[in-house]
């Protein structure tokens, strides 16, 4: 490990992304993962962790982090009323099962494949929010199962696999369904619920043992980012949730694309430079 002195920028650089990663997670639904990941990934490489499990600590980590996020982000949403509790009862068995998948795949993946998928999925997710018409919809609601099952287990695989809560995904399929965007954004918490705690168990079963972890480390799950986030995040998921319901439709859809773009890039430079 680097001298104490070193690391202090980056415990405040993790500080900030803390910071910014609760309010996201309450304004968007999305558990603050999209930025935790590549803040993750690029503080745990300054601190030589080997390259090789960089990307899968940086998942593993971000998921226990979102637990708690998530859970404050959920009951401040269901507090106004925006929950689709209904939806969220179907994917009890799908979501979580899918996440479950994910942490068995990354468990084989390397971290270039899993930095491209992540770039991969938010900048199509991205350009969707950005461009997004009203008359982008595939119907007038949600649909049943088995459809919806298959749909909540992509959207657990999908996001196990980009260390995320699921809102990204969440916000997308319910709005092309006719839901409002205030809505979606209020579901994605509880569906980071039903991601980030079996994600959190997968990613600590997939690494268990696996050299050159840093310390205080458990499987994929460093427990030190994790004590210095979450106190952090939880403070601050209720004023994301606040500042949500305070935007337009629009704001939110332009500011949710801007910001993957954003990430989304910062993986492809990592990746390709």
């Amino acid at each position: 490990m680097p001298p104490f002195t070193e690391i202090i920028p980056y415990v405040i650089a993790l500080a900030a992304a803390g910071m910014l990663a609760g309010v996201l997670a309450g304004m968007f639904g999305i558990g603050g993962g999209a930025i935790l990941v590549p803040i993750f990934f690029h503080v745990f490489g300054i601190l030589h962790v080997p390259e090789e499990v960089c990307m899968h600590l940086a998942l593993g980590t971000s998921l226990a982090i979102i637990v708690p996020t998530s859970i404050r982000s959920f009951m401040a949403h269901r507090q106004r009323g925006a929950v689709d509790t209904q939806s969220l009862k179907g994917w009890i068995v799908a979501v979580p099962l899918g996440t479950l998948l994910a942490a068995g795949i990354a468990a084989v993946a390397s971290s270039t494949e899993l930095q491209l998928i992540f770039a991969l999925i938010a900048l199509g997710l991205a350009l969707r929010m950005i461009f997004n018409r009203a008359s982008w919809q595939l119907g007038s609601d949600l649909p049943g199962n088995p459809i919806k099952f298959a749909v909540g287990m992509a959207i657990g695989v999908l996001s196990g696999l980009m260390g995320i809560g699921g809102g990204v995904l969440n916000n997308t399929f319910m709005t092309l369904y006719g839901r409002s965007i205030h809505q979606a954004v209020a579901t994605s918490a509880g569906v980071g619920v039903l991601i980030s705690l079996p994600g959190l168990f997968g990613y600590l079963l997939a690494g268990w043992g696996e050299p050159g972890l840093p310390p205080f480390s458990t499987g994929y799950i460093n427990w030190l980012a994790v004590a210095l986030l979450i106190p952090i995040t939880l403070s601050v998921a209720p004023l994301g949730a606040r500042l949500a319901h305070a935007m337009t439709k629009r704001q939110l859809e332009i500011g949710f694309g801007l910001f993957l773009i954003t990430v989304s890039l910062q993986f492809f430079l990592t990746v390709f430079a």
